[in-house]
């Protein structure tokens, strides 16, 4: 497996070569329990809803914000996913909306890329944060995520979509 993190003034993101198809992986980032299973902040407590197939589809997810420790103010509270971009097998985003309304402004997403044979196949899979169109009052909070949780995230999903997600009905 190889990894790399980047960042700018206004993204963090992190890659991981995962030894997966991309539709397999792709199925845990449609699933709202895939994002709850695969999330390395312990932030993301449980989702309502399906899974999504195209962009403008919602769900919630329940939230602890304690896990991160930096805001006790703000402990459990929900989210509103809205889905922004989904392109099968290659990308998908959303953006949310808390306790904070309107929303700040940030999104979240992944790229999946089919990793050459010749490079041992698999996916490329990038996950970041976005935070470029964030609100102005907003910005200094930022980044909430940092590359090491997304590093850490995309560890998990390695090991999830080995592990044969998506999960079985009824669990």
């Amino acid at each position: 497996m190889s990894s790399s993190e980047t960042g700018s003034e206004t993204r963090t993101e992190a890659t991981r070569l995962i030894p997966a198809d991309p539709a397999a992986i792709f199925a845990v980032l449609c699933d709202p329990q895939g994002h709850v299973a695969i999330d390395a902040t312990g932030m993301l407590q449980d989702a309502t809803g399906s899974p999504v197939t195209a962009a403008g589809d919602t769900f919630v997810v329940h939230m602890d914000r304690e896990a991160l420790g930096d805001r006790p103010d703000m402990g459990r509270y929900d989210v509103d996913v809205t889905i922004r971009s989904f392109e099968p097998d290659r990308r998908i985003s959303w953006s949310i909306v808390g306790t904070v309304r309107p929303g700040i402004g940030h999104v979240f997403g992944y790229e999946l890329e089919p990793a050459p044979e010749s490079d041992g196949g698999g996916t490329r899979v990038t996950s970041y944060c976005d935070w470029s169109e964030a609100r102005d009052d907003w910005k200094h909070v930022f980044p909430i995520v940092t590359t090491t949780a997304l590093r850490g995230t995309l560890g998990i999903l390695d090991r999830t979509v080995r592990r044969g997600y998506p999960r079985a009905a009824g669990s």
